[in-house]
């Protein structure tokens, strides 16, 4: 287990990627984002395997159902990791690998996963659990002359009531 724990390390070092290590022997990795500021991904080294796991958002104020079927559809073409929810509702994404398997090219690959079905996925599971809160704070931005720099990403629909928000058509 501690040479898991140490090859960990040295990767993240080598790789140049912040982290933190938990009392538990564990770590905290802050992969940055570019729809979502930053994951926070936990990686907890047990006897038989490793545990990857990050919280991606909270729980959907709206549309659960079609947030929650939009997660499990996602997790059919997944690598490493797969969309779970917590007894609240909050969506992370979790997975375990085999000590066996955990190598240097397997930790870039499952922050990878990590980092892209996180971030890239992350305006989309907005837009599907909570498009009144985006309306209202879109609403509310223009009223008072604040900067909707950061809603860009939803300006196709967030000041049209009657648009119906969620995943693009696939093509």
């Amino acid at each position: 287990m501690t040479d898991v724990t140490e090859m960990i390390a040295d990767t993240l070092d080598d790789r140049g990627i912040e982290y933190e290590r938990k009392p538990d022997g564990g770590f905290v990795v802050t992969l940055p984002g570019e729809r979502k500021q930053k994951t926070l991904c936990n990686l907890t080294v047990g006897e038989h395997a490793l545990r990857v796991e990050a919280f991606v958002m909270r729980h959907p104020e709206e549309n659960r159902e079609a947030l929650y079927e939009f997660l499990l559809q996602r997790n059919a073409r997944m690598y490493g990791v797969a969309f779970s929810i917590d007894s609240a509702g909050d969506v992370y994404l979790v997975g375990r690998v085999a000590l066996h398997s955990v190598t240097p090219e397997e930790i870039d690959r499952l922050l990878g996963a990590v980092l892209e079905y996180a971030d890239g996925t992350f305006n989309t599971m907005l837009e599907i659990g909570y498009p009144t809160a985006i309306r209202r704070e879109w609403a509310w931005r223009v009223k008072n002359g604040e900067s909707l720099a950061n809603l860009q990403a939803f300006a196709h629909w967030a000041g049209d009531a009657s648009a119906t928000p969620g995943p693009p058509p696939e093509a």
